[in-house]
């Protein structure tokens, strides 16, 4: 008979999985201290006395949003790196430029256990549709398709005819890759006349998943879809899971993961159940983080019912603490935008509008300029869009004093309903 979950760690007793989780805090700090990053930010910290979590949330906060100029002060990875870069097995480029690595060990992002709850087993075969360039997302997916020995079509992005062609003749189970592109995917298959009603499973990360939007994946003919959430520095944060067939409230948390919910722009962690930022300390022996803040917010579950897996559980991604915002499973920042601006003087002041629905996202520059606008600098606009962020965006011209004097650079006005 299969397990129903990876490992014995997935079932432990809670007060074992803490207490172990603890006594190896020590040892992760004082490995830590040992790269120059970690020796500056940790600086005067006797790692012995880090030994629970209210000598944990004494620690310096270090953030996503920070990583930019800790690399360019010390590249590539702003020495927080334990493993020289010529001994890692990839190292990856997201947009800002922020550097990523990834060490030699097997299943080094822990992909396995969110693709295990989602359905994937030893001798299946599953359609990996992240993207394979510059990114990591899609090398989680084969390091845990590895640990479990499933087949993987390493099918990427885009080229949407030839992942129905290849879903109609492999049969793949599963589907992993962005709920959105799976929604491409289907609607091409249909517009083709081809069956791929082989895919019953999907594992769908890097963007929201609406209730509704699962609903019409089941009425869709792909009955079984989970999200995982996970990020490029940290890997598998927590996934959805299911029992008897039934999906189990909020993601559980990886095994790897020590988890705070702080209040957002600062270390202070916020009362159970309470909504704050997503703040990680991560067992890794060659990117050790230490109370790494994502800039996402969640909350803890405190009733969270009965399950198989005993780790603690959030409510999933329920937005930013800042105003970095993803499209297109693309992180789109504050800075970019004023990049942009900074490219055309004519603009006075601009807000970046994320709106639409998911799977149809639309990016719009608000613009106020001085002068009157043209279709010539709208078009530049427009160009400079597409090569800081690498996406597609419109530009909108609005009367001077149109925008609102908030501060804000991005405002996501997507409905997730």
């Amino acid at each position: 008979m299969t397990s129903i979950t990876l490992d014995a760690l997935e079932t432990r007793a809670p007060e074992e999985r803490e207490r172990d989780l603890l006594a190896r805090l020590p040892g992760l700090v004082a490995r830590a201290q040992q790269v120059p990053g970690w020796a500056r930010i940790l600086d005067g910290v006797d790692p012995h006395t880090i030994t629970s979590r209210a000598a944990l949330a004494q620690l310096p906060v270090t953030r996503k949003s920070d990583l930019k100029a800790l690399q360019e002060a010390t590249p590539p990875f702003g020495g927080l790196t334990a493993t020289p870069t010529s001994e890692l097995a990839h190292v990856f480029m997201s947009p800002g430029p922020i550097f990523d690595p990834e060490g030699r060990s097997a299943d080094w992002w822990r992909f396995a256990r969110p693709m295990y709850a989602a359905g994937v087993r030893r001798g299946g075969l599953l359609q990996n549709c992240f993207s394979y360039h510059f990114t990591p997302a899609a090398f989680m997916v084969e390091s845990g398709a590895a640990r479990i020995g499933c087949g993987v079509i390493p099918a990427g992005t885009g080229q949407t005819e030839m992942q129905v062609q290849a879903m109609a003749a492999l049969r793949p189970s599963t589907y992993v890759g962005t709920p959105s592109f799976l929604r491409i995917i289907i609607e091409k298959a249909r517009e083709m006349g081809a069956d791929i009603g082989s895919v019953q499973h999907a594992l769908v990360g890097a963007e929201a998943l609406p209730e509704s939007l699962r609903g019409w994946f089941r009425d869709n003919g792909v009955p079984h879809v989970f999200q995982t959430y996970a990020s490029a520095d940290i890997g598998s944060i927590a996934y959805e899971t299911a029992t008897d067939g039934v999906l189990d409230p909020g993601m559980v948390l990886d095994e790897e993961v020590l988890l705070e919910i702080v209040r957002p722009g600062s270390g202070e962690p916020v009362a159970p159940g309470d909504i704050g930022e997503v703040v990680v300390t991560l067992f890794n022996r060659d990117y050790p983080l230490i109370r790494f803040a994502t800039g996402d917010l969640s909350a803890l579950l405190l009733d969270a019912a009965p399950n198989l897996r005993t780790n603690s559980r959030i409510k999933g991604w329920m937005g930013r603490a800042d105003q970095t915002t993803k499209v297109r499973a693309m992180f789109v920042h504050a800075s970019q935008v004023q990049n942009i601006v900074r490219r055309h003087p004519e603009v006075v002041k601009a807000r970046l509008v994320v709106s639409g629905q998911m799977a149809n996202d639309v990016m719009t520059l608000h613009c106020e300029v001085a002068g009157t606008p043209d279709a010539q600098l709208a078009g530049a606009i427009a160009a400079s869009i597409r090569d800081v962020t690498k996406l597609r965006g419109e530009v909108a011209f609005v009367a001077p004093g149109t925008l609102p004097d908030d501060g804000k650079s991005i405002e996501d006005a997507r409905d997730y309903s």
